[in-house]
């Protein structure tokens, strides 16, 4: 009696062949749509901090160039931005604008994440004519 209570339980622990070959089959599916899933979420995650960067770069160099009025002058229409960012380069463009004397002042920032290129734009408007601080002074 006893040697047939040993020999059920024996029969009925672990798996069977069918089921092994199902668990691997299972893991050969589930294990590169995973890889996938996270390669994806990666490169999501560095394609955001790298436009982050991208639009704060265009920000700062499209107010300098605005503020100071070098978009106006044939000076540097492209570049990059050193050392700092070594793999961000900007082009400069300026267009009219359809309403009134004004013109739209564009930086691109152009930037790579895993072998392709992307870019920021950031646009704002500036006046069609060089603005000149001119002050009046009253005499009697």
């Amino acid at each position: 009696m006893k040697g047939n209570r040993n020999n059920i339980l024996r029969a009925t622990c672990g798996f069977t062949f069918a089921e092994l070959l199902a668990a691997m089959v299972f893991v050969a599916i589930v294990i590169p749509v995973t890889v996938r899933a996270v390669t994806f979420a990666n490169r999501a995650a560095l394609l955001a901090e790298r436009k982050r960067i991208a639009a704060e770069l265009a920000s700062r160099l499209l107010t300098e160039k605005v503020v100071t009025d070098e978009w106006r002058s044939g000076g540097e229409r492209q570049g990059t931005f050193g050392d700092n960012y070594p793999d961000y380069r900007w082009v400069l463009e300026d267009d009219t604008w359809s309403e009134d004397a004004m013109r739209e002042v564009s930086i691109e920032v152009f930037f790579s994440v895993q072998g392709l290129e992307y870019s920021v734009r950031l646009t704002t408007l500036a006046p069609e004519e060089e603005q000149t601080g001119s002050t009046t002074t009253g005499g009697s």
